[in-house]
């Protein structure tokens, strides 16, 4: 138990939480601790013993807890989404005084914060939606955090969240106050989607280069580690490197090839692509990456499937033709970081239609800078997202910063010759394939959509605009159509 009160609080102590809570404490702030759970408050301060006698004081009372903390007081909850963090408040709120504040820390749909913040308010307590990406190690060393709420209760945290955050050496620490409402549990939302995006194209690059270029997974390993060091140099691209040269410890061969092809998730690629659809705001690369994961869950049916194709004919890759590695790994290389481009720009452009709904104001920069370390999607092109933006402030699309432009261009034909190859071989890859047909349609002055129109006017007199004349039209499709059939 404390003797003098505690910097901060945190109540929550799954692995983010006590990661968070050892994070807190290594940096010189005294914490105290709660979960309902009493085990993990135990564990929580045997851990903080262990890993240098840290300032980390556990309670298994939440009265005791809350008062054990210096006032105002601010406590960090890190519990599942949804009714716990409703009951966590409730909880701690008995014990809360006017000026305290309350910090959500998990993945929450920015409605929830919203309403809690305004909920607490009418108890005169504070509140920040704060989005922490970076994992159980990021937790623990240095996350991306995106805090969006109160700004007082922003500053009454910022001098210990400035030097937890993740610190990139030529940016500063990767945290700032995204803006008020849910603004920080929506940005760490959309983050997520662009890691959906993110982790299908990588798997993409993988499928192609196993099932065509018929790549090993030593030989994998060491083209994802060359491409490490390059344009590609990402946290994800690290560790997919480093997964291929894992060795299987209950059997032969590599750990990868005995994963069960069925991936997970927790929701947060879904609300983008909800929000994508309600803010219309095009994002294929982004909404391909859930439906790739839709399709991994149909394991069952995709076995019979096989079968049902193989007998007529239809193999697992259709065509057995011979490649040039080098020149594939290249391609491959190209096409990957041509889709990259696409996924951000369709996650920033997200970000900015809901900073535009809602008056949150959010740089888009200063998003790509806080994002530079800590956080799943960290990568080396984020500074030069960082710079797109900070040229133009009101740039409509990555795809036209002149930069990223000269790059698309020069790595289009490589993403072409990826894509066909992949077609004409049975392999999918639906985000390379949806982002090359989202850079296709965005840079086109025309686009079919007239037709589209022309029917919508057809058969339910929904109007058309000319592209000569001003103004709102309809015209009798069916009476002109019947009058020229019966008169032919």
């Amino acid at each position: 138990m404390a003797v003098q009160p505690t910097r901060i609080g945190l109540a929550g102590l799954a692995v983010m939480g006590q990661n968070l809570a050892l994070n807190i404490a290594s940096k010189g702030f005294p914490i105290s601790v709660y979960n309902r759970t009493t085990s993990k408050v135990d564990e929580t301060v045997e851990r903080a013993k262990k890993e240098g006698n840290l300032p980390v004081y556990g309670f298994h009372d939440p009265e005791f807890f809350v008062n054990s903390i210096q006032k105002p007081r601010v406590i960090i909850m890190l519990v599942k989404a949804g009714a716990p963090v409703d009951q966590t408040i409730k909880t701690l709120s008995a014990y809360l005084e006017k000026g305290d504040c309350i910090v959500d820390g998990g993945n929450e749909w920015y409605e929830n914060t919203e309403r809690r913040e305004k909920a607490v308010s009418e108890n005169g307590f504070l509140y920040l939606g704060m989005g922490v990406s970076g994992g159980e190690e990021g937790a623990r060393n240095g996350p991306s955090l995106m805090p969006g709420g109160s700004f007082d209760a922003y500053k009454n945290i910022e001098d210990i969240l400035l030097k937890v955050a993740a610190q990139v050496r030529d940016s500063g620490p990767c945290v700032t106050y995204i803006g008020k409402g849910g603004s920080g549990n929506f940005v760490k939302m959309v983050h997520n989607g662009i890691e959906y995006g993110d982790m299908q194209l990588i798997a993409e690059a993988y499928d192609v280069l196993k099932s065509v270029g018929k790549l090993s997974n030593e030989e994998l390993h060491g083209v994802f580690t060359e491409w490490n060091k390059g344009e590609l140099e990402s946290f994800l691209v690290e560790i997919t490197a480093d997964i291929f040269a894992i060795k299987d410890d209950k059997g032969d061969g590599h750990l990868v090839d005995k994963v069960l092809d069925k991936t997970g998730m927790k929701g947060t690629g879904k609300w983008t692509v909800q929000q994508a659809a309600e803010l219309s705001v095009p994002s294929p690369t982004i909404e391909s990456s859930l439906d790739a994961r839709f399709l991994s869950g149909l394991k069952d049916e995709r076995v019979q499937a096989a079968k049902v194709f193989k007998e007529g004919g239809f193999g697992d890759v259709l065509t057995d033709q011979t490649v040039d590695k080098k020149q594939l790994i290249d391609d491959v290389r190209k096409a990957l970081y041509a889709s990259k481009i696409c996924s951000y720009a369709q996650g920033m452009n997200l970000i900015r239609a809901k900073s535009m709904e809602k008056g949150w104001g959010l740089k888009l920069g200063e998003l790509a800078r806080i994002w530079k370390g800590g956080c799943i999607i960290r990568a080396i092109f984020l500074d030069r997202i960082k710079q797109a933006y900070d040229r133009n402030a009101e740039l409509a699309n990555l795809l036209v910063d002149p930069e990223f432009a000269k790059e698309i261009i020069e790595r289009q034909s490589a993403w072409r010759r990826v894509v066909c190859l992949s077609i004409n071989s049975g392999i999918s890859t639906p985000g390379m394939s949806a982002s090359l047909a989202y850079f296709d349609s965005y840079r086109r002055e025309r686009l079919p959509a007239n037709l589209v129109q022309a029917q919508r006017d057809y058969f339910g007199a929904h109007t058309y605009e000319r592209t000569d004349v001003e103004g709102s039209f309809h015209t009798e499709w069916f009476k002109i159509a019947r009058q020229s059939k019966s008169n032919m």
